[in-house]
């Protein structure tokens, strides 16, 4: 973490010691806020995020060891760097026992006690890069190279690399598998916030009772199982990037919530009547069209506003075919790590091209990496690749297809597509789910809905 975006919060009772040690972190480019005993310190810490606190331990009204537990409990990832008059080696390893990074004796030196903060701000990044999963985000990065030259996907590129290194916020939008996700790593990458946090929810996974829990936090006892305070992803992701996958799928219970929090950065974890305050640039992505939610009442509107200031369409794979050898070939390369590389045959490829990919790129790399576990001598052949056949081409299929275009009502049309992919799979629901990009109870509920007989 860079200095400028560091902010300390300073504690002493001693007006010139305090004075004396703002202007030492201020000078060596921190942030920094004062407070001048026990009680003003606790308040200031629940009004605003802090990365670290350097307090003296002897105050009146609140003792310095009572606002340590206080931040210890309530604010973890906090560090705390306590200063005293006495060195008495019982209380340093009382303090420390509690979470104390560090316990300086008064006097102190200005290189030791900036070496104590730089240190106790390091160890804070380390914490939050633990709890983010900092090696899921590697691997995310790792996979991170845009795949393609074809002119759609070139334009989404520079869309990409120009709000880049804005503050907006961008709605991503395009079909299941079509890499969302990267795209949203790739603006972090991109962007002036690349090295802080990356943190991201996909709402969809998450029922409604618990996603304001995951996002906000929650206070210890705010419902049953709330058994300690729990950190919300938003101070996680504070000065960094917050990504909403599957937005459209977040309960209008609690829109109007996450509106508030884009609008002030200002949020209440549950069962708390704190406000806290979070700088998170907002990146959200769905497969849903959220402008025909909002005109149902399903979306709020002016959350779409908040939400879509910068929005990317990303195209189906379809719509890119010219890809296709790229991606393969970034996929036996990155992925099938054998001692011999694996190849693939004009022939493998020419069946690559000619199928139509409704289950985007997410479907490719599932066939590529099936292909090379069990082709023969390292190359694939179209035997090798598991693609279901498409309806035009099934004995009897053509039934559907020659109704397309005429006038039947929408959902005749509806109901024919999913009984077609379902042959394709041989009936597996979960896989037909996937290709279809939805849920696997929207699909049991179509299939009970036109009464298909599968």
């Amino acid at each position: 973490m860079a200095k400028k975006d560091a902010t300390i919060l300073v504690v002493d009772d001693e007006e010139a010691f305090r004075y004396m040690l703002s202007s030492l972190l201020s000078r060596a480019g921190y942030t920094v806020d004062t407070a001048i005993d026990g009680v003003a310190a606790i308040n200031a810490v629940q009004s605003k995020l802090y990365d670290a606190v350097l307090c003296d331990l002897k105050m009146p009204k609140v003792e310095g060891s009572e606002v340590l537990k206080f931040i210890k409990a309530n604010f973890p990832s906090v560090e705390v760097v306590m200063l005293t008059g006495v060195a008495d080696v019982r209380t340093a390893v009382d303090c420390i026992r509690v979470g104390a990074y560090d316990y300086i004796t008064k006097p102190t030196t200005a290189d030791e006690l900036l070496t104590s903060i730089g240190r106790a701000i390091e160890r804070r990044q380390l914490v939050i890069d633990n709890t983010v999963m900092k090696g899921v985000i590697e691997k995310l990065q790792g996979q991170n190279e845009m795949v393609g030259e074809s002119e759609t996907f070139r334009r989404v590129l520079d869309v990409a690399a120009k709000v880049a290194p804005t503050e907006s916020t961008v709605l991503i939008q395009g079909p299941s598998g079509t890499g969302k996700e990267l795209i949203a790593n790739f603006i972090y990458q991109h962007s002036d916030r690349q090295g802080e946090p990356f943190v991201a929810l996909n709402c969809a996974s998450i029922p409604d009772t618990l996603i304001e829990s995951e996002l906000f936090g929650h206070e210890k006892g705010a419902f049953t199982d709330a058994r300690a305070m729990k950190q919300g992803i938003v101070e996680i992701a504070n000065k960094g990037t917050l990504f909403l996958d599957e937005i459209g799928d977040i309960s209008p219970l609690i829109q109007p919530k996450i509106l508030r929090f884009i609008q002030t950065g200002e949020f209440r974890r549950v069962g708390g009547n704190t406000t806290l305050h979070a700088d998170c640039r907002i990146l959200s992505a769905t497969n849903k069209n959220l402008k025909e939610q909002a005109r149902d009442g399903k979306f709020r509107e002016d959350l779409l506003y908040r939400l879509n200031v910068i929005t990317i369409e990303l195209p189906s794979l379809r719509q890119r075919k010219d890809d296709i050898p790229l991606l393969v070939a970034s996929f036996l390369h990155t992925r099938m790590k054998t001692k011999v590389e694996t190849t693939i045959s004009p022939e493998a490829m020419e069946v690559l091209m000619g199928y139509d990919w409704p289950g985007n790129i997410r479907e490719l790399e599932n066939v590529i990496e099936r292909a090379a576990i069990l082709c023969r001598n390292h190359a694939i052949e179209p035997a090798d690749l598991s693609i279901p056949s498409m309806p035009s081409t099934q004995p009897g299929s053509n039934r559907g297809d020659d109704k397309i275009g005429t006038a039947i009502p929408l959902k005749e049309v509806e109901r024919l597509h999913i009984e077609a992919v379902l042959r394709s799979f041989r009936g597996n629901k979960a896989e037909t789910a996937k290709v279809l990009g939805i849920s696997l109870k929207t699909l049991y509920t179509k299939i009970q809905q036109y009464q298909m007989k599968i």
